[in-house]
């Protein structure tokens, strides 16, 4: 294969994956035109089509599809091996392509940004937001953040945080209102602010626990979201009841008296957050130094407290 070729091949995968022209390009380094160009000549060599593309998405024909299917295990393959080289040589470099929830990334990845760069300014952390469970693999991350009970099984995790109890909180001005619910039945005449959940679009059910009963309500109210900036800042402007997954987006809130919690006898403890990726005979040197900066309790003392 020549490397025009290969180039090309190359350009193709990234677009499949990122479903973008615009974010493979980023990645690639070239501009959109360019890129675009590297298809058509590639299309134009095969003699067919392999994407499709309107003005707002790219998406890969089903021949696209076919072709995507098959290369994309050789360029994984091709990435572990230099990384298993890089390893070997005893170089800490490259880029780490990492997949993760917002709040991983506002609570353990954001404050670790600086400590990690000066002590690995050789990597370059690719980090993509995503709450819609992106396939890891199909993705070419090297590594995910997600809560523990959405952890693939045919991976190796991590523990990041620990286990943390929701916290279902309101306005005092919706409480003086409407009146403070007793338990979760109570919840079917509140106004409730809910969650959109990425993996399938449905929209949460608000699950409570108490001396072992187990209940599940499907809360209603005025808004449903999947970002949780919105839902709190709903619940401190009084639309409703919300049930937060995210227990630092509400602590300011509920020290400052915006909101107030209820039902906390009732609250569920959910799995922490972890680190997983796929099973390796060796795991990239940058791969392990991210993992360790993230785990270093020390730095978790430090934020705690203030410090840098």
């Amino acid at each position: 294969m020549r490397g025009s070729e290969f180039a090309e091949l190359k350009a193709f995968a990234a677009v499949v994956e990122r479903a973008s022209f615009a974010r493979a390009a980023e990645f690639l380094g070239v501009s959109p035109s360019a890129l675009s160009q590297t298809i058509r000549l590639l299309e134009a060599r095969l003699d067919t089509r392999l994407l499709n593309r309107t003005t707002r998405s790219v998406a890969p024909t089903t021949s696209g599809a076919q072709l995507y299917e098959r290369i994309a295990p050789l360029f994984r393959d091709m990435d572990a091996a230099v990384a298993e080289v890089t390893a070997a040589a005893g170089q800490t470099r490259g880029t780490l392509r990492i997949n993760t929830l917002g709040m991983a990334a506002r609570q353990v990845i954001a404050p670790r940004l600086g400590r990690f760069h000066r002590a690995h300014p050789d990597v370059t952390l690719d980090i993509v937001v995503d709450d819609n469970l992106s396939d890891l693999i199909a993705g070419r991350f090297d590594a995910g953040i997600r809560v523990g009970g959405r952890v693939e099984q045919d991976m190796i995790a991590v523990r990041l945080t620990p286990d943390v109890r929701m916290v279902a909180v309101a306005s005092p001005a919706y409480l003086a209102q409407h009146g403070v619910p007793q338990t979760p039945a109570d919840l079917h005449d509140h106004a409730c602010i809910n969650w959109r959940l990425g993996i399938d679009g449905r929209a949460y059910r608000w699950e409570f626990a108490k001396r072992g009963k187990r209940v599940e309500i499907a809360a209603e109210g005025p808004l449903v979201t999947n970002d949780s900036d919105i839902g709190v800042a709903a619940a401190v402007q009084g639309l409703g009841i919300a049930y937060a997954f995210d227990r630092q987006r509400v602590d300011g809130h509920l020290a400052e008296g915006e909101l107030v919690q209820v039902l906390a006898d009732w609250s569920i403890v959910r799995p922490g957050l972890f680190l997983y990726y796929p099973s390796r005979r060796h795991v990239p040197r940058a791969l392990r130094a991210f993992i360790d900066c993230l785990v270093d309790r020390d730095l978790d003392a430090k934020l705690e407290h203030g410090g840098r």
